[in-house]
């Protein structure tokens, strides 16, 4: 028998801490509560399509709802709709619930409505069909970009809020493809005028710029000897 590594030991260790949270987790969430939203952050909601019914006008407006984002499939316009367009600022997402959908691409208009809702002290719903799968994977990539967090540490946030979330793999993959993304735009963000300069320069200053660069001269100065014999 040898010693466990330091390495297995972490591992059980996780695996250990991670049960014990899930069972915690489980004893504070009951099934009927996938039918109603749940608060992920301050002001930020996620739920399912139920929870943005008719009949759910009250609770919405006792809970400060101003904007909801619906998220659905053109088969699923008929009966997936805003119900309030008087009383609620929408953003209606045509997403499928489908590994090969392009969830990405929907993440900037999201941020920039939840962004705007809660600069103006509202409060957002993100709703799908179920709450589980398309508009958990749009508050997840939320958090991701506003927090700067991972993925997996995200999803662990919104998961002790709403326990049911269960994006689907092709969600899952672009969220984590989504780190690198948004990690680069931050790291630009934060970035100096002076520092964005050298880079800049370094860039140029490579074996392929300077090539480049040769060439557009030689270019040019045939355009100078071409415009002179024509003249």
């Amino acid at each position: 028998m040898f010693a466990p590594s330091l390495t297995e030991t972490q591992l059980s260790l996780f695996r250990f801490l991670f049960l014990f949270k899930m069972f915690f987790l489980l004893q504070d969430w009951a099934y009927p509560m996938r039918r109603d939203m749940q608060e992920i952050l301050p002001g930020l909601f996620l739920g399912p399509y139920s929870a943005a019914m008719k009949s759910k006008l009250p609770i919405l407006e006792t809970h400060g709802i101003t904007h909801i984002v619906c998220v659905r499939q053109d088969i699923e316009a008929n009966f997936i709709k805003p119900n309030f367009p008087h009383t609620f600022r929408y953003l209606v997402l045509d997403i499928a619930d489908n590994p090969v959908e392009n969830i990405i691409r929907y993440f900037p208009m999201t941020k920039e409505f939840i962004d705007s809702c809660l600069a103006a002290e509202g409060k957002v719903l993100v709703h799908g069909n179920a709450g589980i799968s398309r508009s958990a994977a749009l508050v997840i990539a939320y958090l991701m970009e506003t927090f700067g967090i991972k993925y997996r540490d995200a999803f662990t946030h919104v998961q002790e809020r709403r326990f049911c979330i269960n994006p689907n793999v092709g969600f899952v993959h672009q969220l984590q493809e989504y780190e690198a993304i948004y990690l680069a735009k931050l790291t630009i963000k934060m970035m100096s005028p002076m520092q964005l300069g050298r880079s800049f320069s370094l860039q140029a200053g490579m074996p392929g710029s300077r090539k480049r660069s040769l060439e557009d001269d030689e270019d040019f100065g045939a355009m100078q000897v071409t415009a002179a014999q024509n003249g």
